[in-house]
């Protein structure tokens, strides 16, 4: 299985290209960059972009792709433009290819080196030793590629798990199969218009027997009023004897 690796960028765009044998072993079978340069209008960058990215998919014919997503924290207005070379990257990738994967950079971190937070050089020092390269890959971004490609070729047994084609992914509950983007591109039915099967009725469940107790009228509460009254007029049948005496 041939899986590609890219790592976003408008500047530099890294990629990476990996074979997975049978047995689970990887080997690497290519990598680089793809640049465009700083003078350049956006919408002329992302034509290259594109073009560059189309070149790799027709070269090399990978059977999945995995990217990296993006997190920013500090350069929003660097964060939009790598964000519209991502969406031009993602959509070139698409019309070739539908198994697309996504990873977080952590993830990539933690299924490489067993940590989620190492430095670029542990992750690079461990990418040049899964693919028994002779020295670590240049430059980074090429590097930074052949980790997202190693990382999907060693989780990629989760299935759709990290599919971009995973609607509920980002939603706690990643255990969509098959997808809605798979069926699209399987059926030509788009999400919604599927017809709804008829269905059955539920048995309806036999009514409960009821039996309604009917209180009978309380006698000790009578009894005790006829008792006291009694009692009190045997005392004043004797109060006025004694008086008569």
């Amino acid at each position: 299985m041939i899986i590609l690796g890219i790592d976003p960028g408008i500047a530099t765009l890294g990629y990476g290209v990996v074979e997975k044998d049978e047995r689970g072993a990887v080997r690497a079978v290519d990598y680089g960059v793809v640049t465009t340069p700083k003078e350049q209008p956006l919408p002329a960058r992302l034509i290259l972009l594109e073009e560059g990215v189309a070149r790799l998919l027709e070269k090399y014919r990978p059977d999945e792709i995995a990217l990296e997503e993006l997190f920013f924290t500090k350069n929003i207005t660097n964060g939009i433009a790598v964000a519209h070379a991502r969406g031009v990257t993602m959509l070139a990738c698409a019309k070739a290819c539908p198994r697309l994967f996504e990873y977080t950079p952590m993830q990539i971190k933690q299924a490489l080196t067993g940590y989620g937070r190492a430095d670029k050089q542990q992750m690079q020092k461990v990418v040049t030793s899964v693919l028994h390269l002779k020295e670590i890959p240049r430059p980074d971004d090429a590097a930074d590629a052949l980790a997202v490609a190693v990382c999907h070729a060693s989780v990629s047994r989760f299935g759709g798990l990290f599919a971009v084609s995973n609607t509920t992914r980002t939603k706690g509950n990643n255990a969509v199969s098959p997808s809605a983007f798979e069926r699209l591109m399987k059926t030509g039915v788009f999400p919604g218009e599927e017809k709804e099967k008829p269905k059955r009725p539920r048995a309806k469940k036999p009514a409960a027997s009821t039996v309604k107790t009917v209180k009978k009228p309380s006698v000790a509460g009578s009894a005790s009023k006829e008792l006291a009254a009694a009692i009190a007029a045997k005392m004043r049948e004797a109060e006025e004897k004694g008086e008569k005496e």
